[in-house]
């Protein structure tokens, strides 16, 4: 993967690009102490301990070998329970997964 993405940076930097996207790292910058808000602790602690599920420790390390530039990103949402409801359907979208997905 390493041989892969430097010679695809590479190509770019030929090609004049000037930057390259590597993706976002999910759940990780969160704030995780005690006046943190529920959704923040609960990301935080399944980017800790969710490796079963997704290893977002391992992808956030990968990615930060190569020395990006992290910025922020935010999802508003409704409060509540909408926010499981998005997330789950933002993963289903991104993964190609479920009904109608882009592997169609």
């Amino acid at each position: 993967m390493d041989f892969l993405f430097i010679q695809l940076m590479q190509w770019a930097k030929d090609q004049g690009y000037a930057w390259f996207d590597l993706g976002m790292a999910p759940l990780s910058g969160l704030a995780d102490h005690s006046l943190a808000p529920l959704w923040s602790r609960l990301g935080t602690f399944l980017a800790h301990r969710g490796g079963h599920f997704y290893n977002f420790e391992g992808l956030r390390q990968y990615k930060d070998k190569f020395g990006p530039v992290w910025e922020p990103r935010y999802l508003a949402s409704p409060g509540g329970l909408a926010l499981p409801l998005i997330l789950t359907h933002l993963v289903q979208l991104i993964s190609g997964g479920g009904k109608g997905g882009a592997d169609r």
